[in-house]
């Protein structure tokens, strides 16, 4: 059931998840129904008063650890499994409800990381913790890949965004050609930290990676604002997923020849922790 939303919603993360062991394969599904809960509270009713009042319940049940809730009953056992700090957690509320206004307008690259770290940082964050990664270097690296796809995500869904009054990058493909070019800066940033996640779990992240960065190049072949346009919701077909899974492979021996891990993209980082304390929750 879990692994069905999966491949229902998230169509490039389900073709990664071939490649975990089934125990990690259920939390990392676990995790993922309790994200796509929130993002159905915002997404899926227009009476706004009605998604505050039903987000603020959720919200509280989480906090209060409503075990009736079998969402956030799985959520719980993986935060108290996986000493995941209630932080990270709270982090994605916060992003979530940045949705729950009228109108959602976001003007600068600090608003876009700082959102983008809660819907998503903090997913590659949580994500890593499943996987067993010790290393604090490493774990920046997932949250700068969970950023980067979450950028591709803005970059691709600017009309779909538009029809729900949010703006996270303007209707133009110039300025969605910068999203993806900073996605792509957090793609290369994450890559190194990628060999601290444990053997039998690292090819699974290469390949997700691989195939969400391909979704930006598909976005930039429409080239302009017309055919971006016409193209609607860009994925990555089967046979270029296939494609991507074989070159992971060279992903992988190059990562085995990573010694030392030298994070930087400290820079970006700052960005954040002008809010954000992330060695709180690393």
């Amino acid at each position: 059931m879990k692994s069905n939303l999966l491949k229902k919603h998230a169509k490039s993360f389900y073709w990664a998840s071939f490649f975990l062991a089934s125990d990690t394969l259920d939390k990392c599904s676990s995790l993922y129904n309790f994200c796509r809960t929130l993002d159905d509270i915002v997404d899926n009713n227009d009476n706004l008063d009605e998604k505050r009042e039903i987000f603020l319940k959720f919200k509280k049940d989480f906090e209060n650890k409503n075990l009736n809730n079998q969402v956030i009953k799985d959520m719980w056992a993986i935060i108290n499994s996986e000493n995941i700090s209630k932080q990270i957690v709270i982090d994605l509320f916060d992003g979530v409800e940045t949705d729950l206004e009228t109108k959602v307008v976001i003007n600068s690259k600090k608003d876009l990381l700082i959102y983008s770290y809660r819907v998503a940082g903090t997913v590659g964050l949580m994500m890593s913790k499943i996987l067993k990664v010790k290393s604090k270097e490493a774990l920046k690296g997932a949250i700068d890949l969970g950023i980067a796809m979450q950028l591709t995500n803005i970059a691709r869904d600017v009309c779909e965004d538009k029809d729900r009054n949010r703006q996270y990058v303007s209707h133009d493909f110039s300025a969605i050609r910068e999203v993806i070019n900073e996605s792509q800066i957090f793609y290369v940033k994450s890559f190194n930290s990628i060999s601290k996640i444990p053997f039998k779990s690292r090819f699974s992240v290469i390949v997700a990676r691989r195939v969400y960065k391909k979704i930006g190049d598909y976005i930039l072949k429409q080239k302009n604002i017309d055919n971006y346009n016409k193209a609607g919701k860009i994925y990555v077909p089967v046979f270029n997923k296939i494609i991507q899974t074989f070159l992971s492979i060279i992903d992988f021996i190059k990562l085995l020849f990573v010694r030392n891990l030298n994070y930087d993209n400290q820079a970006n980082h700052n960005i954040l922790e002008q809010e954000i304390n992330l060695n709180e929750r690393i």
